[in-house]
């Protein structure tokens, strides 16, 4: 009996040494006027289910310069990546667990818009913020992101892929300082080293 017990003791605490299941989680975020023109990006959060460092990333598509060359041609954009402040004033709208292969397709997104790794031309009516959003939102899993009439509205159309694609995703609809700092609590209740995370670039106080 000692060593039945002995061996289901050993076999818990080896149990205990694996890794805790993780994954990414990918959130999607609009910000509307104030001090900004409306924009859309997401959130990157979690731990590969492969391992790996954790992550706490953000990325929307935004113009190099604001100037009223954007209303009639192409001009160049880059990669934005928003400041905790700018998120505190925007939404969650809703997020999804992803899967390593749709986490690696949304990393290859941004280079693909990144203008020093691939496209960064920016088209306010085929190659916006919305545009780049609706893609993540595509290789995320999502089979119901085309909303034609809505890709300048970027929290219309976010609520207009949650509510067609209900059963797959999980609505958050909070304020940005409310939603984060639940999140800030629920990392100090279970603290997980966020270790790979961007550094956000002074962009923000430009509209998009």
């Amino acid at each position: 009996m000692t060593r039945f017990v002995a061996t289901i003791a050993a076999l818990l605490l080896s149990l205990a040494a694996l890794p805790a299941h993780a994954a990414v989680v990918i959130t999607f975020w609009s910000h509307e006027f104030g001090n900004h023109f409306p924009h859309a990006f997401f959130t990157l959060r979690g731990t590969p289910d492969a391992g790996g460092e954790a992550v706490d990333l953000n990325y929307g598509f935004t113009p190099k310069a604001i100037s009223p060359a954007i209303l009639f041609g192409p001009v160049g954009g880059r990669i934005d990546i928003a400041k905790r402040s700018y998120m505190e004033g925007s939404d969650a709208q809703f997020s999804l667990v992803l899967t390593d292969a749709q986490y690696a397709a949304i990393l290859r997104l941004v280079d693909e818009w990144d203008e020093k790794k691939g496209d960064g031309t920016y088209r306010m009516n085929t190659r916006n913020c919305v545009h780049f959003a609706q893609e993540a939102a595509r290789r995320a899993g999502l089979t119901q992101v085309e909303f034609p009439g809505l890709m300048k509205k970027p929290r219309s159309f976010l609520k207009a892929v949650a509510q067609a694609n209900a059963t797959q995703v999980t609505v958050i609809d909070r304020h940005g300082k409310e939603y984060l700092a639940a999140l800030d609590a629920e990392k100090q209740a279970s603290p997980t080293p966020m270790v790979a995370s961007n550094a956000p670039a002074a962009v923000n106080e430009v509209a998009r």
